[in-house]
This record gives structure tokens, C-alpha cells and sequence, in this order.
């Protein structure tokens, strides 16, 4: 079942739903035969088992219990919270058993479980509440799993929560909805928290397509003690008319110089003086500073170069 990006539900139906915390992960299944075993599947339905031996144990935490559940495999950072450039480095190993032992002792996954869908017999017909009662009833914790509560009500609060503490987002479940495995649903809705940044354009890469002879993307950058260090591509947030004022202003900007410090390794630049100014919508950053998910917002005309206060991190 997937969550719908939207909002909040309104202030009168609040106390009909749950709130979860939305983590930066690996979607998963999690298949408890009752034998011993476990299996994993990501949405794709590839059996990633081989991938996270650290989770081997859980296929004995119920007995012999069958059971099907659903959570997220993280990777946390400093702050345990998920890190998914850490994830990363974990995923993609299920045919190299070997190696998914040694990066499971270099850089340990984490299993969260959110929902059940089979426990002795089918319950995804079961209302979300009946579910989660089921779940938090498995008591199930370990070294490399956990089952998070769920608030009912004070959706404000709960997202609020998850902005201040730096996490994902939040999502919205509403407590009588069923699980629809496979759907894209409307009782589930996910509110990803975005930040904004002032970024300075250093570059462009060409359109392809109907954006040939267009910027597809800029190139931008942040200052960090004078220079500007590069920050990624922003591809998106233009219309067709913004897309082309754009292309008019970076051809006005172009020179030969690339005015980060160190060249990207970006295909197809092209470098323009860094003059202008653009505020960028993005999720979070790479371990290396750069923006994942960026999203273009608007040219900050109000602002020189050397006055953005949004320095590199």
C-alpha cells in the first residue's frame, strides 16, 4: 500500500487519524513463515534478504507464528535518523552475500515496522487501528529492528515534530482505512518536509527533447569561505516561459571559466559568471553537501551574489 502526497487532513477530522514518522529508506515485506526464516521483498517484489543478514533473527521472534508485515529499512546517521546516501552503500547486495556481511558490521541497517497484513490469517481487511493493535501486540524490538508508536490526533504537532528534529515528514493514516496492498492510496497521505536555500548559478547543462536548445538544468553552488563549492543540478520548477528568460540570461553570464572550486564532474557544462541568484526547494543533503531532490523556486533578483546568507553546510 502507498501513501498519496498531500497536506494534513482538515482540523475537524484530526482525531481520525494516526500520524507516523516518514523515514528515508528501502520499502519493504517481510515475510515470517513460522519456520525460522525470513524473507524480504522490496516493492519491486526482488527478494533482498541476502542483502541484510543483520535481520536473519527476526524470522525467530514470533515462534512459530506466520506472518507478513510492512516497514522500511533505514541506515541512521549520528542522530538515528535515516541516511539514505548511508542506505546506499547497503543496497543492491543481494547476490553478493559476502559482501553484505562485511557492510553489515561496517554500517549496520535498521528494520521499522509499521504495519501487519497477515498474522495467523489475512488482515488487510482489518481497519488500520485493529492492524496496529496487532503489531504493537508482537512487542517486536531488537538490535536492528523496532516497531515506533503512532500518535492519534495533534497532526499539527506531530509534523512540527518531524520539521524540528530534521526527519522526512509524516504520515497521515486514516484509522478505519484498510490495507490495499498494491495501491496508491488516498487514506494514506505523506507530507514531505522541504527546505529552501539560496543557491548561485555557476552553470548549465542543454536540454534534450522538447527542451533542446533550453537549459534541462543549472548548476549551483554555495559560498563557503569565499568560494563557491558546488551544491548539484536543479532540473525542475520552470515553466516553459521561465525556461526560456532563463536561457537568455545564462547565455548573457556564459565565459569559459567553471567558477566553482573544483570542476564537477557534470557532462555538457556550461559555465556562466555567477551572478544570479535563485532560491531552491530541496529534501536533503548528501554527506557531501549536495542538494537531493532540488526544485527550483524562484530567481532572487533581490540578491547579489555576495549577499545570499545561505552559505555551504
Amino acid at each position: 500500500m502507498l501513501a498519496t502526497p498531500g497536506g494534513l487532513p482538515p482540523t475537524g477530522q484530526d482525531t481520525r487519524w494516526a500520524y507516523e514518522t516518514k523515514h528515508d529508506g528501502q520499502r519493504a515485506v517481510i515475510y515470517l513463515p513460522g519456520d525460522g526464516s525470513v524473507v524480504l521483498r522490496a516493492r519491486s517484489g526482488e527478494d533482498i534478504t541476502a542483502a541484510y543478514p543483520e535481520f536473519g533473527a527476526l524470522g525467530g521472534a514470533l515462534g512459530q507464528v506466520p506472518a507478513v508485515l510492512d516497514g522500511e529499512v533505514l541506515v541512521l546517521d549520528e542522530q538515528g535518523r535515516g541516511d539514505f546516501q548511508l542506505l546506499q552503500s547497503r543496497m543492491g547486495l543481494a547476490r553478493s552475500p559476502a559482501r553484505a556481511s562485511r557492510r553489515a558490521a561496517e554500517t549496520p541497517a535498521h528494520l521499522v515496522l509499521f504495519d501487519v497484513m497477515f498474522l495467523r490469517g489475512d488482515l488487510t481487511s482489518l481497519p488500520y487501528v485493529g492492524r496496529r493493535r496487532e503489531l504493537e501486540g508482537l512487542a517486536l524490538g531488537g538490535p536492528f529492528w523496532s516497531t515506533p508508536s503512532a500518535l492519534v490526533g495533534h497532526g499539527e504537532l506531530a509534523l512540527r515534530a518531524t520539521r524540528e528534529s530534521g526527519l522526512e515528514g509524516l504520515v497521515c493514516k486514516r484509522l478505519d482505512s484498510v490495507y490495499e496492498p498494491g495501491v496508491r492510496s488516498r487514506s494514506w497521505i505523506k507530507i514531505r518536509n522541504a527546505r529552501t536555500v539560496d543557491v548561485i548559478v555557476g552553470g548549465w547543462v542543454p536540454g534534450r527533447g522538447r527542451l533542446s536548445g533550453l537549459p534541462g538544468a543549472v548548476l549551483v553552488g554555495q559560498r563557503d569561505a569565499g568560494r563557491l563549492r558546488y551544491a548539484g543540478s536543479v532540473g525542475t520548477g520552470w515553466s516553459e516561459a521561465e525556461r526560456s528568460e532563463l536561457a537568455e540570461l545564462l547565455r548573457a553570464a556564459e565565459t569559459d571559466s567553471c567558477p566553482f572550486d573544483g570542476v564537477p564532474p557534470v557532462a555538457a557544462a556550461h559555465w556562466v559568471t555567477p551572478r544570479l541568484v535563485g532560491e531552491v526547494r530541496y529534501s536533503t543533503r548528501t554527506r557531501a553537501g549536495l542538494l537531493r531532490q532540488p526544485s527550483w523556486l524562484r530567481l532572487r533578483t533581490d540578491l547579489a551574489p555576495d549577499d545570499s546568507a545561505a552559505d555551504f553546510p
